[in-house]
């Protein structure tokens, strides 16, 4: 009889790793989660998936943090998992100007923290578990596109400066002790439940409460920056199946085709029945101080040694995510009808 297989994954309650977990159960996998502890429940895009330990449910969560390298390390001795996913992040980009210290305590050395849980654990184990550690398109910052695993970086911001050094920190740990790490290079990937605060959902989100009289103007930064955008569903698929390659490598996940910020605009606005002239306004707030100006990936790597590519259009994409927002909206809608004053969580943010 087969053993189950079982995940770790250290950022779960993102985008990602919610799709990640429907991935990994789906295929039998027993699914661990840290979690960070905060004052109120961070946990909705799991809810669906949630089963009570007590009666035998599949997915587990802990409280832990990138920043406590020895409650990992304990996470890592007694759940003993296979394969183990660094999701975790500061991932905004424009906030990791504000808070460039945090960002680089958490994306940078918080992944080298875990990489050396995970080779304590290796040892003492005596088996070869399997590392994946998440590494952004904004790594290659300010290089010229298309982009692939030999491109030389040239990070625009501290939360890019930060990937590098974690990626960078997963190739030294892999030639050095021997250990199964593989870097996925992901370009921009959104669905439904990207955070309220990226600028696609921030854009989706808006048009559907101006479509239904919830708001009146969306503010936004530099509409000519040029972006290559996939489904999290297609991307998530990417890093299981680098962790199912014979050998460690490095890896660029991308669809190969790049829209720019106005055009993902125009083609939301078209779906949602908004003039978008009409309700959008360019706010010098939302420029980053370095601009990253144009990321269009070559993933033909990815298509040739695993086997991916990608299965969901950006048509097909930023339809969900109009879709999803202006059924939110409608639903705000009849709350607020109701005498209940619901605000935006991406509102203030861009």
């Amino acid at each position: 009889m087969a053993t189950t297989k079982k995940a770790f994954i250290c950022g779960i309650t993102g985008q990602d790793g919610s799709y990640l977990t429907e991935l990994l159960l789906g295929k039998g996998y027993e699914v661990h989660g840290m979690i960070r502890r905060t004052s109120t429940f961070n946990t909705d895009r799991l809810d669906h998936l949630y089963e009570d330990p007590h009666e035998s449910g599949a997915l587990r969560l802990h409280y832990g943090d990138l920043a406590n390298a020895a409650r990992m390390r304990r996470l890592l001795g007694e759940i003993h998992p296979d394969e183990i996913y660094n999701l975790g992040a500061q991932s905004h980009v424009r906030v990791s100007f504000d808070q460039a210290e945090y960002t680089a305590d958490i994306v940078a050395t918080g992944a080298l923290r875990l990489m050396e849980a995970f080779r304590d654990y290796a040892q003492e184990s005596g088996t070869r578990p399997r590392f994946y550690q998440a590494g952004s398109s904004e790594m290659f910052g300010a290089s010229a596109p298309p982009q692939n695993e030999a491109t030389p970086f040239y990070p625009r911001s501290p939360y890019a400066v930060s990937k590098v050094a974690a990626h960078w920190y997963g190739i030294n740990q892999r030639e050095a002790y021997g250990l199964f790490i593989s870097n996925g290079i992901l370009f921009n990937h959104e669905s439904p439940r990207r955070g309220e605060t990226f600028v696609t959902r921030k854009i989706t989100r808006a048009l559907g409460r101006i479509k239904l009289g919830l708001q009146e103007k969306l503010y936004l930064g530099n509409l000519d920056a040029r972006r290559d955008w996939g489904h999290a569903a297609d991307y998530v698929r990417a890093m299981w199946m680098m962790l199912q390659h014979e050998t460690p490598d490095d890896f660029v996940v991308a669809t190969g085709d790049s829209h720019s910020v106005r055009e993902f605009l125009e083609m939301a606005a078209d779906i949602a029945g908004v003039d978008w002239k009409k309700c959008v306004e360019k706010d010098p707030r939302y420029f980053r101080p370095t601009e990253v100006d144009a990321l269009e990936g070559d993933a033909s790597k990815a298509r040739r040694m695993l086997g991916w590519k990608p299965e969901i259009s950006f048509a097909s994409l930023v339809r969900s995510m109009v879709e999803h927002d202006l059924e939110l909206a409608q639903q705000e809608l009849t709350l607020t009808k109701a005498g209940h004053r619901v605000a935006p969580r991406g509102g203030a943010h861009g």
